[in-house]
């Protein structure tokens, strides 16, 4: 049977359909690259004013803390007011919405998530809110890409195939990593592997980390000292490393939903009076622990490059873990990958420093690396994505050996406990809520028809 014809009237699987759609994901490349890139200089940008700001208040005593607790309500409730107001699937990290697009369950956002996305990443992740770039940079990346092919009429298939190439530059750009974006796509977004697929998404990965790191730089995103290969003693303990990542993970999904639960759970109270509690709850830690808020990319780098501390490193994985929850269920856009590997981090450094009195020759470092690998797979259930993200984050390619066998772990412990990856379980929650909407709604109609 004949591949269907596109717009132009060429079948779309012909060489020159193929040809088409390879140089269209150069041009979905470009577009999502460069939108990452300045997102990444805006929350660059937003993050050392919050810390000034918070700096600058500290000598100001408790006029201080207002200002900074007022400051970070009100930038969280603009956000969520934004969403709202103007684009409602621009809503958290956006990655469960292009899965939904993917299979065609849900119609293709407007425009104007683009700039929602934008703006409220910017004012949510710069008020201190523990979410990551990467969420709004894989959603934007995919509406982006779906307007390309529709500027250039493409068929229904291919703008499907653009907007998952899309995606996956929208997350190289992230985390300066383009293999784990093209890995992504086919891991997570469509769980297949696809000829057209894969080469729209290699060439917009490629496309899209050219443009971040000419604006951006060539260093790795967490640039650290070439670890060594670990020896034999230590590849038993990154199995054991896993399972308790893999238990870790299980608690993190579990207390996610919850917060989501009881979040909705006052819908009678605007949307931006919730949001601004939560982020007024974060101004104020942000006035007494300012390292321990924001996206995190920072506070990774601090915690693979110094000594953990037994004492206050477990405070701050408590923190960290009810932080990123909290900040999830306020409905403004940003993701969850960079505060995984926070966590995944902090978890791997202090399995580390406690297991070395007992093997002095292992290092501790290799922990941290390992353990954010072993943690987002246990989160997420994409091991490959998890291990070359990580990979390409680092430069620790020595690291794959114990990456392979802690993933193992963590994706068998959650998978045997029946524990939903985050994604799945996000998209049913939405599903369900969608699916209220439209019940409301038909029974709101029947009540006026009747009326």
């Amino acid at each position: 049977m004949n591949a269907p014809p596109n717009n132009s009237g060429q079948p779309s699987d012909s060489a020159g359909g193929l040809l088409a759609l390879g140089i269209l994901s150069l041009v979905v490349g470009l577009v999502t690259g460069l939108a990452g890139a300045l997102f990444r200089l805006c929350l660059e940008w937003a993050d050392r004013l919050r810390m000034h700001f918070v700096s600058w208040a500290g000598a100001e005593g408790v006029v201080g803390c207002l200002l900074v607790v007022s400051a970070c309500a009100v930038a969280t409730a603009v956000a969520a007011w934004l969403v709202r107001r103007f684009s409602p699937h621009a809503s958290g990290s956006g990655i469960p919405h292009v899965e939904a697009l993917l299979k065609d369950e849900v119609p293709p956002a407007t425009f104007w998530l683009i700039p929602v996305k934008f703006i409220g990443g910017v004012l949510a992740i710069g008020a201190g809110l523990a979410l990551g770039r990467e969420g709004p940079s894989v959603q934007i990346g995919a509406t982006l890409s779906h307007l390309v092919g529709k500027l250039f009429r493409r068929t229904a298939v291919d703008c499907r195939v653009l907007l998952a190439a899309g995606a996956g530059a929208g997350l190289a750009t992230a985390f300066n990593a383009p293999i784990a974006g093209a890995v992504f796509v086919l891991e997570e977004l469509v769980r297949r592997f696809e000829t057209r697929i894969a080469i729209a998404a290699l060439g917009a990965s490629a496309t899209a980390i050219t443009i971040t790191r000419l604006l951006l730089g060539n260093e790795p995103e967490f640039a650290m000292p070439p670890l060594p290969y670990p020896g034999m003693e230590a590849r038993g303990l990154f199995v054991v490393l896993g399972i308790v990542a893999g238990l870790g993970a299980v608690a993190y999904n579990l207390v996610l939903l919850r917060a989501i639960a009881v979040f909705d759970r006052f819908k009678r109270w605007p949307v931006a009076v919730r949001a601004a509690l939560v982020g007024g709850a974060v101004g104020m830690l942000a006035w007494f622990a300012p390292t321990l808020v924001g996206g995190g990319e920072l506070l990774t780098k601090t915690t693979l490059n110094t000594q953990p501390d037994l004492l206050l490193l477990p405070l701050a994985i408590a923190i960290r873990f009810i932080l990123g929850a909290v900040s999830y269920a306020a409905r403004t856009p940003g993701g969850l990958f960079a505060p995984m590997l926070v966590l995944g981090a902090q978890l791997g450094m202090f399995f580390g420093a406690v297991c070395q009195p007992i093997f002095p020759g292992i290092d501790v470092v290799a922990f941290g690396v390992v353990g954010m690998a072993a943690f987002f797979t246990g989160v997420v259930r994409a091991p490959v994505t998890g291990i070359v993200l990580i990979v390409e984050m680092t430069a620790g390619f020595t690291m794959l050996l114990p990456m392979l066998g802690a993933c193992f772990a963590a994706m068998l412990v959650p998978t045997l406990l029946r524990n939903a990856p985050i994604y799945d379980s996000l998209a049913e929650g939405s599903a369900a809520n969608a699916d209220r909407a439209s019940a409301q709604g038909a029974a709101v109609s029947e009540e006026t028809g009747s009326r």
